[in-house]
């Protein structure tokens, strides 16, 4: 571990795995605790969308430090339950909620360009559309943490297997990912906020399983997979938006490139 400049704490290859190993088996609480003592308050920050693992992380959190850091990503385009929830979340645990929002001229050149659904059009508009509204603003955040809280678990699709609790994040400069619940499954999680009264989506009540963006979200079967809901018009694309895992798409880097150039 290395204190750099402004005491950021900066952790090599080598002790971001001892420290995987050594927190394998342990209860989210622990792991979140870790987290919460190693790094400066305001280098540490959960990451949320307000979905069932995240509010479950934000709670077990907030019972340890009730003025922990924690931000979302507004898109412009989320469902409304998702806004009344925020106002809830933000009522119940008497927290600030970091908001932060797409570049304006870049999401303007994006529509003018495309148009406002540009997303069912083809799958590499669809990855530009998620990089300008979520990417895109979740890199200027962690640029400035030494460490981020998120509600991934292995479980959810198969780009997730493979996470641990506690990693280095080299898609976003090395800083350390934190993933509590990465081995908890999607009942563990309902049990916990059940049992503790947390907050939850009202929208997971009409059979929606994983909810990101309104026009890009939809119910699923039973016993469904979850992220089967997403993006589901699309054959053979990837059920991520880039915000957790890098996706090449040929052409994605210039098409943005382009558009920042003709802001």
């Amino acid at each position: 571990m290395v204190l750099a400049e402004r005491e950021r704490i900066i952790f090599d290859e080598w002790e971001a795995g001892e420290l995987s190993v050594e927190y394998d088996d342990k209860e989210p609480q622990e792991v979140i605790a870790w987290a919460l003592d190693t790094f400066a308050s305001e280098r540490l920050a959960i990451c949320t969308s307000f979905q069932s693992d995240g509010m479950a992380i934000l709670d077990m959190a907030w019972r340890l430090r009730p003025d922990v850091r924690v931000f979302t990503v507004d898109t412009g385009r989320l469902p409304q339950e998702t806004y009344n929830l925020i106002d809830q979340v933000r009522n119940h645990y008497g927290i600030e909620i970091e908001t932060y929002f797409p570049d304006t001229e870049e999401l303007q050149a994006l529509v003018r360009k495309h148009g406002v659904n540009m997303f069912y059009q083809s799958v590499p508009l669809r990855l530009t559309c998620c990089d300008v509204r979520k990417v895109r603003p979740l890199v200027k955040v962690l640029h400035g943490l030494d460490g981020w809280i998120t509600g991934l678990r292995r479980d959810q699709w198969a780009t997730r297997s493979n996470i641990r609790k506690i990693e280095l994040d080299h898609d976003h400069g090395g800083i350390v990912k934190v993933n509590p619940l990465a081995d908890w499954t999607d009942e563990e999680v309902w049990d916990y906020i059940r049992a503790n009264d947390v907050p939850y989506h009202p929208l997971y009540d009409q059979g929606y399983q994983s909810i990101g963006c309104a026009p890009c979200t939809r119910p699923v079967e039973p016993g469904a997979n979850a992220r089967s809901g997403r993006w589901w018009w699309e054959k053979d694309g990837p059920k991520e938006c880039g915000m957790h895992c890098v996706i090449e798409t040929g052409g994605f880097e210039h098409e943005i490139e382009v558009l920042v150039d003709k802001r």
